[in-house]
């Protein structure tokens, strides 16, 4: 039997790095490049529209916008403005799809502004679209808090409820803050195996969202070992919670190395990519493997997006209970489909109960004369 294969949706022109999902329009926003080596390589952010086609999710190219020399590194999505990180610097752009002769167009506004931590305001950027130009409002970026959270480079990050941020980086801490101030500091050892030779560090870090417990919320990371042995030792994935921030649980990953998080709309399943090309979801509750590409793209994946469960998710997701998508630097954009967990209703198992219990019933009876 063959290796398992995931289908791809689309190859860029350019190595990819970031990810996004646009619910309401139902884009798929994807960006790379080759950076400012003159190699011909591109680099751009890659607008697509999602669509079912005779039963299946395929992704077609609407929109292509230019960085010039900068390649995206990683993307953030609030509403229609993407926030596109670039070496130092931030490009914002405003974006909509408007319906022309029956396709959809994508409309884009960009401003570049030096990206520091935090950031306010608004300012005009330039709109363009077909041939005319015209100016729209475009939040600017101004720094509001600066602080020294780690020793050496950041590696991930994520904002909670009430302002709190969570910051992991190479010297194996992994940190919460309140504005500038240190709340706490995870410590995944706590709920988790010991090590006495192998230190960790943490590699991701995300906030989810408790399903059926609207005020409830979740923080997970990703343990990896900090040196890389010829026998590696496996990763880990933790789940916190969200309000004490103390480990729940830690389950182990398996040995190839994660590259990338991502967790669900509703918070019901993760998403990993590793450094050796391979996908894996997991069940957010136990932190059970539910699906696993081994080497899907076969070099390391750069970012992994779910399928938002809101706006046109739905109607894209089809008879399937969830979609992630996967990039890597091989170009290609994956998408990896979990089919519906089949469910027995509770009627039907008091049934079958009762059933053999009649069935063990009469089985004795037969046996055993008299036994009734």
């Amino acid at each position: 039997m063959g290796r398992r294969r995931a289908p791809e949706v689309y190859r860029a022109p350019f190595p990819l790095y970031a990810l996004q999902v646009d619910p309401s329009a139902g884009l798929l926003i994807a960006a790379g490049g080759g950076g400012a080596a003159k190699t011909g390589i591109k680099n751009g952010v890659h607008f697509l529209q999602l669509e079912q086609i005779n039963g299946r999710l395929s992704a077609s190219l609407l929109h292509s916008h230019d960085t010039e020399t900068r390649a995206t590194m990683n993307l953030a999505l609030a509403g229609n403005i993407l926030a596109a990180g670039q070496d130092a610097h931030c490009q914002l752009l405003r974006f909509q799809t408007l319906q022309q002769k029956g396709k959809n167009k994508a409309e884009k506004a960009g401003s570049k502004e030096q990206r520091p931590r935090q950031r306010k305001g608004a300012a005009p950027a330039e709109k363009k679209s077909g041939a005319e130009t015209h100016q729209e409002g475009v939040p600017s970026l101004e720094k509001v808090l600066e602080f020294k959270a780690h020793e050496g480079e950041i590696e991930d990050l994520a904002v909670g409820p009430e302002g709190k941020l969570v910051t992991v980086g190479w010297d194996l801490k992994a940190s919460v803050w309140q504005k500038d101030q240190l709340v706490t500091q995870l410590h995944w050892q706590e709920n988790g195996p010991t090590f006495s030779h192998t230190p960790y560090r943490y590699q991701a870090c995300r906030f989810g969202q408790v399903p059926d417990q609207p005020a409830g919320l979740r923080l997970f990371t990703v343990q990896i070992p900090h040196k890389r042995l010829r026998q590696p030792p496996p990763c880990y994935l933790t789940a916190w919670d969200g309000s004490t921030f103390l480990p729940l649980r830690t389950r182990s990953c398996g040995h190839e190395v994660i590259s990338c998080l991502s967790v669900s709309e509703s918070g019901t399943f993760l998403g990993l990519g590793t450094v050796t090309g391979s996908v894996a979801i997991y069940i957010a509750f136990s932190l059970q493997r539910l699906y696993y590409v081994k080497e899907a793209h076969g070099i390391v994946v750069t970012d992994v997006a779910f399928l938002p469960e809101k706006g046109r998710g739905p109607e894209l997701l089809g008879s399937h209970e969830t979609a992630l998508f996967s990039v890597a630097v091989d170009s290609r954009c994956q998408l990896h489909l979990l089919p519906s967990r089949r469910s027995v209703p509770v009627w039907l198992l008091l049934l079958l109960c009762v059933g053999l219990i009649v069935m063990t019933i009469l089985l004795l009876q037969s046996a055993f004369p008299g036994f009734l």
